[in-house]
């Protein structure tokens, strides 16, 4: 890896994230979001209609609810295949929930479509009221802004405003993957899937922390011989071996997980794959070129190659 130079050759990593949020602001745009009941409210229920559900099953339980009396339109409804179980059907409600009678009369619409027996299958029905999903909406929003501010002024405080404004790009730069994955795959976006998010910004930023302290370790030893970009590089290369074998070690189990996991917890670590592979690309190619590129734009850094003097007084006045 000794001609590895992630700053002098980042205009490729600058390239695949300028694809990636293309394709990424496409797929919010034409695709859009599945957002679960947790946080439209409504009501679920999964069925086991003692048959595979097919896209025409799906199709046909939609139209059931459409044109029932008790439904009808004023419920707009989403009728998918479990992944865990292809006989199970999961209905989803609108952002209404479905009464006690109104559970009771498509149950039995169902059953006398599909000519199940309720007291015989496995039958799961989950309400949300619309208010409780707003609310958890806003709450899980503000949480990762929270995080995101808190591990600002952490890097800021323990480095300097660039390095912690390039460390939250690169959050935001994972966070985006893994929404555009949510979107692309129609991952439902549940309380879950922002467990994932907080995992990956305290995972993403851990691994840009041990770049940048390898990079402030060499700034201190390299007195005028080498400008900033290049001791950036050497920094990365240094850390590039322990920061893919962490990432190797942290997919391999949550890999097991999405193979041998069932539906809702595949939902999950798929999310976490996602993310844990941005954050390896993050931290290994922009997080370092980032941190270069606004030093260079406060100009509160010099290159030391061309000035001759020593630039890591600002840096160690960190410590």
């Amino acid at each position: 890896m000794k001609n590895f130079n992630v700053v002098k050759n980042q205009k490729i990593a600058f390239i695949i994230v300028a694809v990636v949020l293309v394709v990424g602001i496409a797929s919010f745009l034409i695709r859009g979001f599945n957002i679960d009941i947790d946080f439209s409210g409504g009501t679920e229920i999964q069925v086991n209609l003692g048959r595979e559900v097919t896209q025409d099953i799906c199709d046909e339980i939609n139209e059931i609810i459409a044109s029932h009396e008790q439904l009808g339109q004023n419920y707009v409804s989403s009728t998918t295949q479990s992944g865990a179980d292809a006989n199970v059907a999961i209905i989803r409600t609108g952002s209404s929930e479905l009464t006690n009678e109104q559970q009771d009369a498509l149950i039995s619409a169902l059953e006398s479509q599909y000519g199940f027996n309720r007291e015989e299958v496995d039958l799961q029905i989950t309400s949300v009221s619309p208010s409780i999903g707003s609310g958890l909406k806003k709450t899980a929003l503000l949480s990762v802004l929270i995080a995101t501010a808190l591990m600002l002024v952490y890097i800021s405080f323990r480095f300097k405003v660039a390095s912690g404004i390039a460390a939250v790009l690169c959050l935001v730069h994972d966070l985006f993957v893994m929404l555009t994955a949510c979107s692309l795959l129609q991952i439902p976006i549940n309380a879950n899937i922002i467990a994932a998010f907080l995992t990956i910004l305290g995972y993403s930023i851990n691994a840009t922390i041990v770049v940048f302290d390898r990079a402030r370790e060499n700034l201190k030893r390299s007195g005028d011989e080498k400008s900033f970009g290049e001791i950036m590089d050497v920094s990365v290369r240094q850390t590039l071996s322990r920061s893919i074998n962490t990432t190797l070690t942290t997919l391999f189990p949550i890999g097991m997980i999405y193979i041998m996991g069932v539906d809702s917890i595949r939902n999950f670590a798929l999310p976490l794959i996602v993310g844990i592979v941005a954050g390896l690309f993050s931290s290994v190619c922009l997080s370092g070129p980032l941190w270069v590129m606004l030093d260079k734009a406060f100009g509160k850094k010099k290159d030391k190659s061309k000035d001759g003097r020593k630039a890591d007084k600002r840096l160690s006045s960190a410590e």
